[in-house]
């Protein structure tokens, strides 16, 4: 069982940061490859970023590279994703979810947090 809880989520302008963290309890955290989704109003979710469970590969959504980063501290059981620049169009649901393999497919993940609201104003 992994449970998984998401944080720092919040209201900023265009042009703005803000860091998402993503805080595992259970066991061996160090042995999922961890990612973001994210659901915009009225759309379907949609993954953004995935790192491994090393910490060495990543993968990130094409109209968030170079803004967005994912991290993780396997010593903290924390995955992050670092937003910069964001834009209106970010606005969404943040998830974190766990997986057994570095992948973008929704269904490919075991478990989820609750989310995290992320509102860009222009």
């Amino acid at each position: 069982q992994l449970q998984l809880v998401e944080s720092g989520g919040g209201l900023v302008q265009a042009g703005g940061s803000l860091r998402l963290s993503c805080a595992a309890s259970g066991r061996s955290f160090s042995t999922w490859a961890m990612g973001w989704f994210r659901r915009a109003p009225g759309k379907e979710r949609e993954f953004v970023a995935v790192m491994n469970w090393s910490g060495d590969s990543t993968s990130h959504l094409d109209s968030v590279k170079g803004r967005f980063t994912i991290s993780r501290d396997n010593a903290k059981n924390t995955v992050y994703l670092q937003m910069n620049s964001l834009k209106p169009e970010d606005t969404a649901v943040y998830y974190c979810a766990a997986a057994r393999g570095q992948t973008d497919e929704a269904s490919e993940y075991e478990y989820w947090g609750q989310g995290t609201q992320v509102t860009v104003s222009s």
